[in-house]
């Protein structure tokens, strides 16, 4: 076994209350994390058809070989895959991440990772402590929110002890001890209901919050897993991992005392920032408080997931709104704002409820936005066409919240139509054809809200997600196309800006192995926004997520840095950054395109699965709107009160660097939308670079032989998914 890995998956039966231990050996060709999760799925689920909420849906909680090191950014994620029941009209076998320390203590504890199959005949939770794996008895723990319940198993699974005081393990000959509480995910009230938006939170604000994943372990009574070790992790090259944190931080950092706001939430998240009265802009690997300046009236200090040097989420002195960050606030910020005209201990009270309910904060986001249009409409409402109680008038506190969510829980009032999601609450009442038309419900693929990145804007961003299963969720374009050029009053001078959007094109261009060399493809203009440029874009940042994003698990909020101001030649540490770090670790002597290939490896047995789920190349549609709706100041996104959403104002220039008239520039994107039948055609481009079937989108035999997947191939020709071209 390679450095990094611990060389066992445990495998829990939860039917028969049972264990079992994969080898990590069988599947590390996968690298880590989606990779693995994805094989182990494929091997284990014979029917890929059946329902989410099936008890022969098998989920994994995987690791990454960088779990638990030193590797900025890598090292305390985790990674969940299975049937989520989250996306419309069919729930998609799909992905969910968290940050934290689970993965970490997972490692800890001697496993690469958990498979969880089955359900089981009461609720339960799972105990893990190094080697030794427990079913215990959740009935008192049924009902409690995900706060409650982690300090109960806290208070459980380590007997007593005190936050900080040490824990004895194991017997007395051989006994071990550590001062860290165990690692708990678990569900809410929203997952016991097996409510579709539910989410699995870990710890105070790290969430697997896209798939409804928490409904699936609401659906196979399975409250949570906790986990706890004392082993340590096996690093090949213990030198060279020491070499490669300290070469991109004397490279590619910013020191902590350096931090700058440049917007309420932008610090210490974002590619590019500009501390004030210097000419110097902070790399995205810079050391600060990134929540702090975001929403906390009483910030006190940044925390970080295990290893990292982000510190990207706040602690603050109530303890209110605690470790969130980014959509955690900004979910409610335009309503609470609205309401109140500043931050409040009430909005941080508000903060926590999604968290300890288990609910996914972007689904929660937009559909507020969207009853709250129909109550102002005069369709939802007390006595209205859609009967509802819901007291409209405490949008922007916490207590409006609490009564939506324990409608849900309850199955009240319009709460057991929200069980199952915004959107096919929508179709039940008759609303989604005609909400979707006009842009009131802004979920644009796949029954998922829209981010915050329009696809009519930001395409990328909306070819990743429509190609894909799920809100793409991915910052490696995001951060310098958009973050970058809005910080500067005019940026469409290049003049006046550190690095131009030319520059930009050229050495992102050099970056993208194995498409290297072409600038075109970060041309984000409406000219090439159907052009094979744009596919080739698409592909890449689909293989680098199945590998080094969720595979081997670096953050996609430092990683890829393609720009960097304090690099050489403002050149990030992207792809060598990535390399350096897996291989010190493992001990392999992999490259970048090597770790691409796995990647594309890992997205074509994705497409397999999605393709024996019933995928057709005519189910990858947009909602109405974003087709039929110029995307202005007045078909742009509504928060509060039917005002715009800003998000500070950002959203309202929507800046994209393009290529027109032989010159590169930012450009404002606002006033597009996407043309149906180029659109159509675009797919044709993109099917045809995957080597997939343009008719269908299905994956050909001759392209998945090719990446070493006949067992794929052949298994899609018996079910008669694999057309004989």
């Amino acid at each position: 076994m390679n450095g990094g890995y611990t060389g066992k998956i445990l495998r829990l039966n939860l039917t028969n209350h049972t264990t079992s231990i994969m080898n990590t050996s069988d599947y590390e060709e996968y690298g880590g994390g989606i990779g693995i999760g994805t094989a182990i799925f494929w091997d284990l689920v014979e029917d890929k058809s059946i329902d989410a909420f099936d008890p022969r849906n098998v989920i994994t909680l995987m690791s990454s070989p960088l779990s638990g090191t030193l590797t900025p950014g890598a090292c305390g994620r985790t990674e969940v895959n299975g049937i989520g029941p989250q996306a419309y009209p069919i729930g998609w076998f799909t992905r969910g991440s968290m940050g934290g320390r689970f993965s970490s203590q997972m490692k800890f504890a001697g496993w690469d990772g958990i498979v969880i199959e089955g359900k089981a005949d009461s609720p339960v939770w799972v105990k893990i402590v190094n080697d030794e794996v427990t079913f215990e008895d959740a009935n008192d723990l049924w009902g409690l929110d995900t706060f409650a319940t982690q300090e109960k198993i806290w208070r459980e699974a380590n007997g007593g002890q005190k936050y900080g005081e040490w824990l004895q393990i194991g017997l007395e000959e051989d006994r071990t001890r550590t001062t860290a509480r165990p690692a708990v995910v678990c569900i809410g009230p929203i997952g016991e209901v097996k409510c579709r938006i539910a989410s699995l939170i870990h710890d105070a604000a790290c969430a697997v919050g896209q798939g409804g994943f928490g409904a699936v372990f609401g659906a196979k009574n399975l409250k949570a897993i906790s986990v706890i070790g004392t082993g340590s992790i096996n690093v090949a090259h213990p030198q060279a991992l020491m070499d490669a944190r300290i070469w991109l931080k004397k490279n590619f950092a910013l020191s902590p005392e350096v931090t700058y706001y440049k917007r309420e939430y932008m610090a210490g998240i974002i590619s590019w920032t500009k501390p004030p009265g210097t000419d110097v802009l902070a790399s995205g690997f810079i050391a600060g408080n990134a929540g702090v300046a975001f929403l906390a009236p009483e910030a006190s200090g940044g925390s970080a997931c295990l290893g990292c040097s982000r510190c990207c989420r706040p602690r603050v002195a109530s303890g209110e709104g605690n470790q969130s960050n980014c959509v955690d606030y900004g979910f409610y910020k335009e309503w609470a704002i609205e309401r109140f005209g500043r931050y409040t201990h009430d909005f941080n009270k508000a903060v926590d409820l999604p968290q300890r309910y288990g609910i996914n904060n972007y689904a929660v986001r937009r559909g507020i936005n969207w009853l709250w249009g129909l109550n102002q409409k005069g369709i939802c409402g007390r006595g209205k066409a859609i009967d509802t109680d819901l007291p409209f008038d405490l949008i922007g506190e916490a207590k409006f919240l609490e009564i939506l969510f324990d409608k849900i829980v309850k199955g009240k009032d319009i709460g057991l139509d929200l069980r199952e999601g915004f959107v096919r609450a929508a179709e039940k009442w008759g609303r989604l054809e005609e909400d979707w038309k006009t842009g009131l419900l802004m979920f644009p693929y796949w029954g998922y809200p829209e981010h915050g990145y329009d696809p009519r804007t930001e395409i990328l961003w909306g070819y990743s997600t429509i190609v894909g299963d799920r809100d793409v969720n991915e910052h490696g374009f995001n951060y310098p196309f958009f973050w970058y050029p809005i910080q500067f009053e005019d940026y469409t001078d290049s003049s006046k800006l550190p690095i131009t959007a030319q520059e930009m094109a050229e050495i992102c261009a050099e970056k993208l192995i194995p498409f290297e060399g072409d600038p075109l493809m970060l041309d984000m203009s409406t000219k090439n926004q159907y052009s094979e440029h744009l596919a080739k874009l698409t592909a890449w940042q689909r293989y680098y997520s199945r590998f080094w994003l969720q595979g081997i698990q670096y953050c996609d909020f430092g990683w890829p840095n393609f720009i960097n101001a304090l690099g050489p030649n403002k050149r990030g540490a992207t792809p060598e950054g990535e390399v350096k770090f897996f291989n010190a670790v493992t001990g392999k002597n992999i490259t970048f395109a090597d770790g691409m290939k796995i990647g594309r490896k890992v997205w074509n047995i994705q497409n397999a699965i999605w393709t024996l789920q019933g995928r057709h190349r005519d189910m990858l549609k947009f909602a109405p709107y974003i087709y039929d709706l110029d995307l202005d100041l007045e078909n742009g996104p509504r928060g509060a009160h039917g005002r715009l959403i800003s998000w500070g104002g950002l959203f309202s220039t929507y800046p994209q660097p393009v290529f027109e008239n032989g010159k590169w520039s930012f450009k404002n994107m606002f006033g597009r939308k996407v043309d149906r039948d180029r659109f159509e055609d675009w797919k044709t481009i993109y099917y045809k670079l995957e080597g997939w079937d343009t008719s269908t989108g299905w994956p050909k035999r001759s392209t998945l032989e090719g990446l070493g997947l006949g067992f794929v191939a052949d298994e899609l020709e018996r079910r008669g998914k694999l057309l004989q071209l």
